[in-house]
């Protein structure tokens, strides 16, 4: 279904029961609501929580900022690394914006919160600015953005900004398999097939990588949050892939320490990506934070 939310259209999901333990899903840069996995949500529901999931503004079917234009990404990068303050069509705090609209239109005065890469900095804003929003806070495979922390490896930037060879849907599919083969995990390689079955409902759903180059813009203008990570209340689980190429580790330890009681949780195997081996022990560590609210 489509809910009005901070004023613009977003597509929500809205899973288990009506009076469950409310859990608000927050996914990452150009993906979807689906890139949740079935099975994930089921488990939570399971577990008694109601799970929320949306696309985010310019993912999926949610609203698109196509008017704003596609940013310069290679000018923002200069930007960022002369550290000056670089543009955006509009910011993560938007977002953050767009996550509390979804939980008002369904009528959620606080939820536990979940956000994986682009999402935890997305629930990073929430927690920090709307704590009596959150009752607890699971960060997954994301960073404060400090910058002295170690940046992706040139392999996992390129396969962040490389491009499908055309705009034919077998093109698309066969990009998105280069990038995951690049940023997954090694320690639990996906079996090929049902990988690209995934990829071709997803394209099939939605394709808008303009939107996902606004989204890394914002990314790139919000900078360093440790300045509000201290501000944080709710307790904290950071969940983190020991072998993630794109967000290396560190930025797990460097969440655990700046905010507080947070407990940091590194997987073995584990790169930038939900394997379905691993969905249990996720599910699992989720419901035990939950209780520390």
């Amino acid at each position: 279904m489509q809910v009005t939310a901070n004023g613009i259209a977003i597509e929500v999901d809205d899973r288990g029961p009506p009076d469950g333990t409310p859990l608000v899903l927050v996914m990452g840069l150009g993906m979807q609501l689906t890139a949740w996995p079935e099975e994930f949500v089921q488990q939570l529901v399971e577990r008694g929580f109601r799970v929320v999931r949306f696309d985010n503004r310019d993912a999926g079917l949610s609203q698109g900022f196509d008017a704003l234009g596609v940013p310069n990404l290679a000018f923002a990068g200069i930007r960022y690394a002369l550290h000056l303050p670089s543009r955006s069509p509009y910011r993560l705090a938007d977002m953050a914006a767009d996550t509390l609209g979804v939980m008002d239109a369904l009528g959620l005065a606080s939820a536990h919160l979940c956000g994986a890469s682009m999402g935890g900095m997305i629930a990073q804003h929430i927690a920090a600015r709307r704590p009596e929003r959150v009752r607890s806070l699971a960060l997954m495979m994301t960073t404060s953005g400090a910058r002295g922390l170690p940046q992706p490896t040139l392999r996992a930037r390129q396969a962040l900004l490389a491009r499908p060879a055309d705009n034919s849907r077998a093109a698309i599919v066969a990009h998105l398999e280069r990038v995951m083969q690049r940023i997954g995990s090694p320690g639990y390689p996906p079996d090929p097939a049902v990988m690209r079955r995934r990829f071709e409902q997803a394209v099939d759903r939605a394709w808008r990588p303009a939107g996902t180059a606004r989204q890394i813009a914002a990314v790139i203008a919000d900078g360093d949050r440790t300045p509000m990570l201290g501000a944080i209340r709710a307790p904290t689980v950071v969940l983190h892939g020991r072998a993630d190429p794109l967000v290396p580790p560190a930025a797990a330890h460097d969440l655990g320490v700046k905010i507080r009681g947070a407990q940091v949780e590194i997987v073995d195997g584990m790169g930038h990506d939900l394997p379905a081996e691993l969905l249990p022990r996720f599910a699992d560590t989720i419901e035990a934070n939950t209780r520390r609210a």
